[in-house]
């Protein structure tokens, strides 16, 4: 029999649907700068793909049109001419330059995997350095550098600045903020550490040019001179 004054049990209320997962966080590519007190830094082994490094700098300071020291200091009407270049070492004892001088311009997908895309006398845009890191297993060390080819030296009054550009990873900033009378500025050492890129700053200045860079780091290389 079957009593009809019992309610029946309610039914349990559904559980609450469970909040989506929080989506990761974005992975910053905010700029890294390089300074004397913090001048290294290490990509992840898993970092591949075509590395850019950019040197631009101020052909002409504010107030070449007219007479006087910052004219003198830009050479007259002819501005300053940075150069950029490197010397490189791969694994295998192969040693060697990338620059315009000599119209050594390197290549990417066979050695030196550095490449120069051309030369730029007016600062604007820079000039620029490819590495082809895919082929880091072959590459012992870089010493990229810039050169002033032609107007005073003066560092310091170029605006110079060296942006790396990893692939995934923040963009590295060295800056050239320094006085000196040198032509030869060695700007980052680049090495293979145990498949890693370690990258640091070196903002080096020496008397001479890629003969006495080369000493000085111990490339072990012969000059002859060379024009453009």
């Amino acid at each position: 029999m079957v009593d009809y004054t019992k309610r029946p049990k309610a039914s349990p209320a559904p559980e609450p649907a469970a909040a989506p997962a929080a989506a990761a966080p974005a992975v910053s590519l905010s700029k890294v700068t390089l300074t004397k007190s913090a001048p290294s830094i290490s990509l992840k082994k898993s970092a591949g793909g075509r590395m850019r490094v950019n040197l631009a700098w101020n052909a002409r300071p504010e107030g070449t049109g007219g007479g006087g020291f910052l004219k003198k200091l830009a050479g007259g009407n002819r501005g300053i001419d940075l150069d950029l270049g490197c010397l490189f070492e791969l694994r295998d004892g192969t040693k060697g330059v990338v620059q315009a001088l000599g119209g050594a311009f390197g290549a990417l997908d066979a050695p030196p995997y550095v490449l120069l895309d051309g030369d730029d006398r007016s600062g604007g845009g820079g000039e620029n350095l490819t590495v082809n890191l895919d082929r880091l297993a072959d590459i012992k060390r870089i010493i990229v550098f810039a050169f002033i080819y032609d107007g005073v030296p003066a560092w310091d009054k170029a605006d110079g600045v060296v942006t790396l550009f990893p692939q995934g990873e923040a963009p590295i900033e060295i800056r050239l903020d320094e006085s000196s009378g040198s032509r030869m500025c060695a700007l980052a050492l680049l090495e293979n550490t145990g498949g890693a890129l370690k990258i640091t700053r070196e903002v080096r200045y020496i008397n001479g040019a890629q003969d006495k860079l080369d000493q000085a780091y111990g490339w072990g290389m012969d000059w002859t001179p060379g024009r453009k």
